[in-house]
């Protein structure tokens, strides 16, 4: 415990050394012939101190400590005129060892292209995404990644059997109806990109639609805090499919199954002069592969973490009114078809902590201690499920 104290308070004073300025926005390039397109450059990075309580020593029993990023992105925004945009994102990752369940080492470091999109605006009730970008499922999975209520995105909450967990290949058109009141959305995407495993080669099919009666949420993505800035109440729901996407027997290649996915989801946030802002979120989903699992060989990507799988999140924090310190609670249940070895394992996970928000979120440092519960513990075929509890402290700069 006294090391988890000490990783607190030197993050701590670390925040506060920071807090003297940064910049808010890169450099901006215009050219053509009346100067009417740009393109501009952005930075953005979450430099992360890590330590879960199990991982390290010969039983994997000791306290595991790391630093590194959580995010390391560089950003190419372009617009010609006003009606064509351009998105390209990259991202380092860097030996990574502590994940979402377990420690390892000798993971590698990677470079990819994030994201990489057209995006085509005729009026407020049409727009065109095209390229690689976030599907349209989760509203956890379409928030802003340097905009989350707590310390990131649900570690629970991606579709199964797609090369990037949050993002895909395709064609998605979204738009604003009644002043933004409804948000309709719908895509065609790549899916599962591995013909020589599936049964078939098709697409996979996306809705999504939201209501909002409070102030509109009118952007292809969301924010998990509006910092008191909106008062927003919103309902949304969506569903997704793939059919032959995997086999229930891979060895003989029998068994075709389908996948199916439902959400539901709320989000509210109201600031009240000189009491503070109260923000609320929770959701549930359901990844359904036909019980793939239950097959004489199920194909690796139909279970696990990101197999067929059900549960949601409860999520709610309280801005102060004159400091920018934002305190946060969440809570996650989750069913996992086979997890780990385990058929039918449960996840609980509780967190807390906070935001402080010296320059907004574009310098941010952030606090977090979670504790996860597996419903069977144990060693199960040389997988080993153990409760964990981990804190992370967090800081986030944006150029």
């Amino acid at each position: 415990m006294q090391s988890y104290k000490s990783i607190l308070l030197a993050s701590l004073v670390l925040g506060m050394t920071l807090s003297g300025g940064t910049a808010l926005a890169g450099p901006v390039m215009t050219f053509g012939e009346l100067d009417e397109n740009q393109l501009r450059i952005d930075y953005k990075g979450q430099f992360q101190l890590v330590q879960r309580d199990t991982g390290s020593g010969a039983d994997g029993g000791e306290a595991t400590t790391e630093f590194n990023f959580r995010r390391n992105r560089i950003a190419l925004l372009g617009a010609m005129g006003d009606n064509i945009g351009l998105y390209v994102q990259t991202e380092f990752t860097e030996d990574k060892n502590i994940g979402p369940l377990e420690v390892s080492d000798g993971n590698s470091s990677e470079f990819q292209i994030l994201d990489a999109q057209l995006r085509f605006t005729y009026n407020p009730m049409l727009q065109v995404r095209v390229g690689k970008f976030k599907y349209n499922l989760t509203r956890e999975n379409l928030e802003e990644c340097e905009g989350p209520l707590t310390l990131d995105r649900s570690l629970y909450i991606r579709a199964p059997l797609v090369d990037d967990g949050t993002r895909d290949k395709g064609v998605a058109i979204f738009g604003n109806i009644a002043d933004g009141l409804f948000q309709y959305r719908a895509d065609i995407m790549n899916g599962r990109n591995d013909s020589i495993s599936a049964p078939d080669s098709n697409l996979r099919y996306s809705v999504r639609g939201h209501i909002s009666l409070g102030d509109a949420e009118s952007d292809y993505g969301y924010k998990g805090t509006y910092l008191g800035k909106k008062k927003v109440l919103t309902l949304g729901a969506a569903y997704q499919m793939e059919s032959d996407i995997a086999y229930a027997d891979l060895a003989n290649q029998t068994g075709s199954v389908d996948y199916q996915a439902y959400t539901f989801d709320l989000f509210a946030e109201y600031p009240i002069a000189a009491v503070g802002t109260f923000t609320a979120s929770a959701a549930y989903v359901d990844y359904n592969l036909d019980d793939a699992y239950q097959g004489a060989d199920p194909d690796p990507g139909v279970v696990g973490l990101n197999g067929e799988k059900k549960g949601g999140y409860v999520k709610a924090a309280y801005l102060l009114p004159n400091l920018p310190l934002q305190l946060f609670a969440r809570g996650e249940q989750w069913k996992f078809a086979q997890l780990k070895n385990v058929f039918d394992q449960e996840i609980n996970s509780y967190a807390g902590g906070l935001n402080y928000y010296f320059r907004g979120q574009d310098l941010k440092l952030t606090v977090e201690y979670a504790m996860t519960d597996f419903d069977q513990e144990g060693v199960f075929a040389g997988e080993t499920t153990e409760d964990f509890n981990t804190l992370t402290t967090q800081l986030q700069v944006m150029f």
